[in-house]
C-alpha cells in the first residue's frame, strides 16, 4: 500500500532527517527531506529510490557514503554520525569504477589493502567474492574492456563492495548501461547476494519493473525541491524469480508504482 512516509518501531540503520541542500545559498535542491531505513538485521533491507532526474537521489547516496555533507540536517548510519566507524558504506556507481591498470583480483582486494590486511589473506577473501559474482577464471585479467564486458566490470564493483562491507551497500543505477539480457542476469545475481548476506541495499533505478522485482520498499522522490513523496511496500515473497514478474500482484505493484511516479510528476508540473 502506498504511503506518504515510512516509520517503524525498529531501530534505524540509515536515518536522514530534515535534510536541506543548497549550492548558492538561495535555491534548495533538497528541502525538508527525511529518508529513514529500519534495521531488519535478521533479513536485511532492499530499498529502492526512484524519481525524476535531478530530484536528488544520487545526492542522498553520497550523504550515506560520507562523500558529501548536507547544508543542513542529520545523517546517521547505524545510529551514529556517518563516517564514524571503520567500516564505511560500500558504493557501486553507474559508471565503471575499476582501476584498469589493476587486475580483477587486485581491484576486488583493494579495500582490504587500504585496511592493512596482508596479501595472502586479502587475496583469499577477494577470490571468495570473485567466485560469488561469477568471475572465477578472469581474476588475472586487467579490469577494462574489451577484455571484460560491461556486466563483468560491474560484477567487479559489486565484489569489491562486498569485500569492503557487505552490511550496507548503496548502488546508483548500476545496471543502467547494460543490455537487457545482461541486466536481467545481474538482477538475479544481486538478489542471490542479498539473500546470502542479508545486507541493507539502497538502490537507485529509473526502471519500475526492476524496482518491484528487487525492492522491499520503493521510495519515490519529488523534485523542486527534492524530498520523499511516497513509499510503496512490495508485498512479494523474498525469493523472487522471473516467473514472479508474470503474477497478477507483481503487475499490480508495477502499475501502482507507475501511478505514484506520474502523480509526483503532475504535482511538479512536468
Amino acid at each position: 500500500m502506498a504511503e506518504t512516509f515510512f516509520e517503524s518501531s525498529l531501530p534505524n540503520i540509515i536515518e536522514l532527517r530534515n535534510i536541506r541542500q543548497t549550492y548558492d545559498g538561495e535555491k534548495y535542491i533538497l528541502d525538508g527531506c527525511d529518508f529513514v531505513v529500519p534495521d531488519k538485521s535478521d533479513q536485511g533491507q532492499f530499498v529502492v529510490l526512484m524519481g525524476a532526474s535531478g530530484c536528488g537521489k544520487s545526492t542522498l547516496l553520497r550523504y550515506i557514503c560520507n562523500l558529501q555533507t548536507p547544508s543542513e540536517g542529520t545523517v546517521l548510519v547505524g545510529g551514529k554520525p556517518v563516517g564514524s566507524d571503520d567500516d564505511r558504506v560500500s558504493m557501486v556507481f553507474q559508471n565503471y569504477s575499476s582501476l584498469p591498470w589493476f587486475s580483477v583480483l587486485d581491484n576486488v582486494a583493494l579495500p582490504l589493502k587500504f585496511k592493512g590486511v596482508g596479501k595472502e589473506e586479502r587475496e583469499a577473501k577477494a577470490m571468495e567474492m570473485i567466485q560469488l559474482v561469477g568471475l572465477e577464471g578472469h581474476q588475472h585479467k586487467y579490469a577494462k574492456s574489451p577484455g571484460l564486458s560491461g556486466g563483468q566490470l560491474q560484477r567487479i564493483a559489486i565484489a569489491r563492495s562486498l569485500v569492503a562491507n557487505p552490511n550496507i551497500i548503496v548502488m546508483d543505477e548500476p545496471f543502467g548501461a547494460l543490455d537487457i539480457n545482461t541486466r536481467l542476469r545481474m538482477q538475479d545475481m544481486l538478489e542471490e547476494i542479498w539473500l546470502k548476506f542479508h545486507s541493507t541495499i539502497v538502490f537507485v533505478t529509473h526502471d519500475i519493473t526492476e524496482a518491484v522485482y528487487l525492492g522491499d520498499d520503493i521510495y519515490i522522490m519529488a523534485a523542486n525541491p527534492g524530498r520523499i513523496a511516497h513509499t510503496l511496500n512490495v508485498d512479494l515473497p523474498f525469493n523472487r524469480t522471473r516467473d514472479s514478474k508474470r503474477t497478477p500482484r507483481f503487475i499490480e505493484l508495477v502499475n501502482e508504482a507507475e501511478d505514484l511516479m506520474n502523480a509526483v510528476s503532475v504535482d511538479a508540473g512536468h
